[in-house]
């Protein structure tokens, strides 16, 4: 299960007077996304914005003289400002820390082999919010297995006492794990209790939820 963009998105950054959209390559554009994108003529980039270029300006701590600007010198004050724009956006993120107790947890334990075997460690995983356009809406994932790594895509998904429309560009199995899962199409509701599984095919336009809180292993095919 992925972030997912939809046309109000678009339409927002046309509003902005943006021209590019930059997307995570593990986004989803709905179809009405799709079709407001092409309407108003946006380019689609994977990947974070860049960061904004810094000003060549003069300005320098009252103690010392401020660098020449001139053409071809790379300021003091340049080089501060492009760094913090980039350590704002991220992009610096673990590039400082040579700590290893004081890098962010891993969002799960895993064993390899240089097979392409994984066994991962389902007793600590970190679950992830998931935007599926519901504000407030309390359902979260955490993908295990992913596109570079093999045909399908694999990992938890959990909602609580939530619902949330969603269209599948690929093939879908769940697996109830714990707790009620619903997933509505055409009208008609469906309703899976532990040890119950839902195979969604390619093009689905369902309602997904659970009145309570359910934990969910899915698989996607292809890989995400």
């Amino acid at each position: 299960m992925k972030k997912v963009i939809c046309a109000k998105d678009i339409d927002e950054l046309v509003k902005e007077g943006g021209k590019t959209l930059y997307v995570d390559p593990k986004a989803i554009l709905t179809p009405s996304a799709k079709d407001a994108i092409k309407k108003a003529e946006i380019e689609v980039v994977e990947g974070p914005a860049p960061a904004a270029p810094a000003a060549c300006e003069a300005a320098a701590p009252a103690a010392a003289p401020a660098a020449a600007c001139a053409e071809g010198d790379i300021s003091s004050d340049m080089i501060y400002k492009a760094l913090k724009a980039m350590l704002e956006k991220g992009m610096l993120e673990g590039m400082f820390n040579d700590n290893p107790a004081a890098q962010p947890a891993a969002p799960y334990v895993s064993e390899t082999h240089g097979s392409g075997l994984k066994l991962v460690r389902g007793n600590n995983v970190t679950m992830e919010p998931l935007d599926v356009g519901v504000p407030g809406a309390k359902v979260s994932y955490q993908e295990f297995v992913g596109k570079g790594e093999a045909t399908t895509s694999s990992g938890l998904l959990e909602i609580e006492n939530a619902q949330f429309d969603w269209e599948l560009e690929y093939e879908e199995t769940d697996y109830v794990v714990e707790g009620t899962m619903t997933v509505t199409v055409d009208g008609q509701t469906f309703t899976a209790k532990a040890g119950d599984m839902f195979f969604l095919p390619k093009g689905s336009k369902v309602v997904m939820g659970s009145p309570d809180k359910c934990k969910v292993f899915y698989t996607t095919y292809p890989a995400l």
